[in-house]
């Protein structure tokens, strides 16, 4: 036994004293180890600097100036008067709004927040790169808080596009923007939800929520992914003393370029519209009729509107359109307003225990009271 153990052990110094004449010879054959991709490895990216210089060339800072006139008694032009009491009582009075805006065509437009530039008699941007130039709307859509601006300056870097619909919660995101007039700044954080609506803060709502940092000024700004895409416009955060609390709501770029084109196009933003008012059906009504698909309550019905010429009234139980469920209000409204115009639509109706199907022709959403 003692034989073969001793067999054994000499050729197993054999091959280590061979390995170690071939790595000392040929250093080559044994990879080294790298360091930084094993950091990266065990505690996922290292740096988002790529990320934001994708991007942040396209984030510009933009200054909306409100010039407020008042008028001024003819005796504050006197001389004599000038000569006693002063200079006259300045006749206009400037106040300035500030947040940021992101370039996403090369022909020089721009979106931004609406509630960012709302009454600005002047809009100034500053580029990433330093230079400075005005900026005209082109366009409002305030049923989505989305601005479209437009510059003449050239040589403009557009911000590459993500798919929103590939977020997931918990991924890391990067907002980009110019709060309280710092200059860019950028901030890290997740993606706490997508889809969140019935905020409170537009009328069409299909948010994703983060908790990077968003403060006063950011509003406009891009929201990033990891891979340097822009998938968001940042537009709002949910906070009791006005900074950054962890809920900023960003509008997915799907939907901000979807307004974008169509302002560019139109002037405006075309959506359908049947004029209803409705709420969430309450459980028990659900539970009594049995409606396993669910449906909406109708609670108003705009007099003169598609839905009124239909016959719609208000107690209907509105389950459907075009064979398709409707979920809650909001998702009706959102359903309704990517229909043409023009279209005629099947709303499925639940009058009482009577099933009927009222054929809708959907017209233009008005525009909203301003």
């Amino acid at each position: 036994m003692d034989k073969h153990v001793k067999f054994i052990a000499q050729y197993v110094i054999l091959g280590l004293a061979g390995a170690f004449v071939l790595l000392y010879l040929f250093p080559g054959l044994y990879p080294a180890r790298d360091d930084s991709a094993a950091g990266r490895g065990r505690e996922g990216t290292v740096s988002y600097s790529e990320a934001v210089a994708g991007v942040a060339p396209a984030v510009v800072n933009v200054y909306a100036t409100h010039i407020k006139r008042r008028a001024v008694h003819p005796l504050f032009h006197d001389p004599l008067f000038r000569r006693f009491f002063g200079p006259r009582v300045p006749a206009e009075r400037r106040n300035s709004n500030l947040g940021s805006g992101v370039i996403m065509d090369g022909r020089g437009y721009l979106l931004t927040n609406a509630h960012v530039i709302k009454n600005a008699d002047e809009i100034r941007i500053t580029l990433y790169d330093g230079r400075q130039s005005l900026a005209r709307v082109v366009g409002v859509d305030t049923d989505t808080d989305l601005a479209v601006l437009k510059t003449d300056l050239e040589n403009l870097h557009v911000a590459p596009y993500g798919d929103p619909g590939r977020v997931r919660v918990g991924d890391v995101v990067l907002a980009i923007g110019n709060p309280y007039d710092f200059g860019q700044t950028v901030t890290q954080g997740i993606v706490s939800a997508t889809g969140r609506n019935r905020v409170g803060i537009t009328t069409f709502e299909n948010f994703i929520q983060t908790d990077a940092d968003i403060n006063p000024g950011n509003s406009g700004g891009a929201l990033v992914s990891a891979q340097g895409n822009l998938i968001g416009i940042n537009t709002a955060i949910i906070s009791s003393s006005g900074g950054s609390q962890g809920i900023g709501l960003a509008i997915p770029v799907d939907l901000a370029l979807d307004v974008m084109k169509q302002i560019i196009e139109y002037g405006h933003v075309i959506r359908g519209w049947i004029g209803i008012e409705a709420q969430i059906m309450p459980q028990d009504i659900i539970d009594v009729l049995d409606l396993e698909r669910g449906g909406i309550l109708i609670v108003a019905v705009l007099r003169g509107s598609p839905a009124d010429r239909a016959g719609i009234v208000p107690g209907d139980i509105m389950t459907g359109i075009n064979g398709m469920p409707l979920h809650s209000p909001q998702h009706t409204i959102n359903m309704i307003s990517r229909i043409q115009p023009g279209t005629v639509i099947n709303a499925e109706i639940l009058r009482g225990w009577e099933t009927q199907t009222v054929n809708i022709q959907v017209a233009e959403r008005p525009a909203p009271m301003q």
